[in-house]
C-alpha cells in the first residue's frame, strides 16, 4: 500500500487517474480507518488531502459558504457564521460520531462513504448545498444529491474527488432543521432522518420548501410532494398531516434487525413534521 500527501487538488487527482488497482482518498479517515481496520478494503494508494490548502478552511463568501472537505465536524460547529445561517446543516454535521470523531469526521467523507443513514446528507441536501467536483477533465459542481447512486457507491469518477462543499446565502425568513431517530441516545447510525429548509413571506406562509429524508432508501429522497403540501400554509395541522403522509408514500426502507418497513415508514412522517416545526420558527414562524 502507497500512501501520498499531495499539496494541491491537482496532484491529488493526477496520483488518482494514474493509480493502478484500488485507490481511496483520506479527509478525516473516520470511515477509511475503520474499514482498514476490519479487512474490508485493500488499498493499493491512499491519498491524503489534508495538507491541501483548498480543503481545509469554511469560507463565507458573498453567494454562501465554501466548506472545505478536510473542514471536521467541530470546526463547523465552532463557525458562529455557519451555525447562524444554516443550524441544521451544523446539527446534521455534529451528530456524526463522538467527541473523538468530531475532530477528525468531515461532511465530504459522510457524503462519500455513500451510507443511506448519513447524518449530514439530508440537511446538506434540504440546504441546496452542492460539491465542488475536481478531476482530470476539470471542475464541476453537482448538487449533493447527485453524489450517492446507492450503499457505498458515488456518481465520482476515475480520478475525480470532491475538493468543497458550498452552501447558499441563506434567503430571509428561511429557516433550516435536521432531525433523526436512533435506538440509543447518542452515539448510534439514523434508523430514519428528516431534513426541512422552509422560507416565509411576511404573513408567515412558506413559499419555499424543501423536504429530505435519509435511512428509508438506497440513497437519500427529495420528497416534492411533501414540500407542495405545505407551501401556502402556515403550517396547520391539515398540512402538516398531508406532509407525513406524502414522506410515508416516498419511503421504500429495508426490514433489519434496527427498523422494520412499518416502524421506518411511520417514524419518516414524524420526524418531518417535527423538523418541518423547527425549520418554520428559525424562519421567523410563530
Amino acid at each position: 500500500m502507497r500512501y501520498e500527501a499531495p499539496t494541491t487538488t491537482k496532484e491529488a487527482v493526477s496520483l488518482i487517474a494514474k493509480a493502478k488497482g484500488k485507490s481511496f482518498v483520506l479527509a478525516g479517515g473516520t470511515d477509511l480507518l475503520v474499514k482498514l481496520k476490519s479487512g474490508a478494503v485493500e488499498p493499493d494508494l491512499i491519498v491524503d488531502i489534508k495538507r491541501i490548502e483548498a480543503t481545509q478552511s469554511i469560507k463565507k463568501t458573498a453567494n454562501g459558504f465554501r466548506i472545505g472537505a478536510a473542514v471536521p465536524g467541530v470546526a463547523m460547529g465552532k463557525s458562529s457564521a455557519l451555525k447562524k445561517s444554516w443550524p441544521g446543516v451544523v446539527e446534521a454535521a455534529n451528530l456524526i460520531g463522538s467527541d473523538q470523531i468530531q475532530g477528525r469526521c468531515t461532511i465530504v467523507g459522510n457524503l462519500c462513504n455513500a451510507s443511506p443513514a448519513a447524518d449530514s446528507v439530508p440537511a446538506l441536501v434540504a440546504a441546496g448545498a452542492k460539491a465542488v467536483v475536481v478531476g482530470p477533465k476539470g471542475r464541476r459542481t453537482v448538487a449533493v444529491e447527485k453524489i450517492p447512486t446507492g450503499p457505498g457507491k458515488t456518481s465520482l469518477a476515475k480520478g475525480e474527488i470532491i475538493e468543497a462543499i458550498t452552501l447558499p446565502k441563506r434567503p430571509a425568513k428561511t429557516g433550516d432543521a435536521y432531525l433523526r431517530f436512533i435506538p440509543r441516545s447518542e452515539m448510534d447510525i439514523a434508523v430514519v432522518s428528516a431534513g426541512v429548509c422552509l422560507t416565509l413571506n411576511g404573513k408567515g406562509k412558506v413559499t419555499k420548501a424543501r423536504v429530505v429524508l435519509g435511512a428509508v432508501a438506497p440513497t437519500v429522497v427529495v420528497v416534492p410532494e411533501a414540500a407542495a403540501a405545505i407551501i401556502g400554509t402556515s403550517l396547520d395541522d391539515e398540512a402538516l398531516a398531508a406532509m407525513a403522509h406524502a414522506c410515508e408514500k416516498a419511503c421504500k426502507p429495508i426490514d433489519d434487525m434496527r427498523g422494520t418497513i412499518e416502524f421506518r415508514t411511520d417514524v419518516a412522517g414524524v420526524l418531518a413534521r417535527r423538523a418541518a416545526g423547527i425549520a418554520y420558527q428559525r424562519a421567523g414562524g410563530k
